[in-house]
């Protein structure tokens, strides 16, 4: 008796014992962006912002630049760009989006070489991305939105494109929204 019971109790006490103790817990991970804690609803930050309303039904990619569009922004976009078509057919999910300063990107730039990306001015969202950064990673990258306004991810700026398609593609694949 003190046979069978050990059988189907000894597992149940080794997991027990794992899990409180800590041993044997896989020591990486598996996203390459830095996940945002605690979560912050946009919507609920900042009322009536555009942003939230462009979320609905879709995954939303934000790049934030506060200055001149030039050469870091411009690869930022192009990352950005670059990221989408990576997703092959779940790129319908997700909407890209330019969050800019005071300065005016180029129309044309943005209309011949971005074609359906969102350009918005909002200083308060501005602000609110920039304070929600992790203040250990450098600052210019990407932050991911759920559809339902939540903020999820943010990615570095030096992330490499096919990294961040691989998160997003796992998010993707795992939700059952958007």
């Amino acid at each position: 008796m003190l046979l069978i019971a050990t059988v189907f109790l000894g597992p149940l006490a080794v997991a027990t014992w794992m899990y409180y103790s800590g041993a044997l817990l896989p020591q990486g991970r598996t996203n390459h962006g830095a996940l945002l804690e605690p979560i912050l609803n946009i919507n609920e930050e900042v009322p009536g912002s555009e942003l939230g309303a462009l979320g609905d039904d879709y995954w939303v990619l934000i790049y934030s630049n506060r200055g001149d569009c030039g050469h870091d922004c411009t690869r930022a976009l192009i990352t950005l760009r670059q990221s989408r078509l990576m997703l092959g057919k779940e790129m319908g999910r997700l909407k890209r989006v330019f969050l800019h300063g005071e300065s005016v990107p180029d129309t044309v730039f943005l209309a011949d070489e971005h074609a359906g990306l969102i350009s918005l001015r909002d200083d308060s969202l501005l602000s609110l991305l920039n304070n929600k950064k992790p203040e250990t990673l450098s600052a210019g990258g990407y932050f991911l939105m759920d559809p339902l306004g939540n903020l999820v991810m943010y990615f570095e700026p030096e992330t490499d494109p096919s990294d961040m398609v691989e998160d997003l593609k796992r998010l993707l694949k795992l939700s059952r929204i958007g």
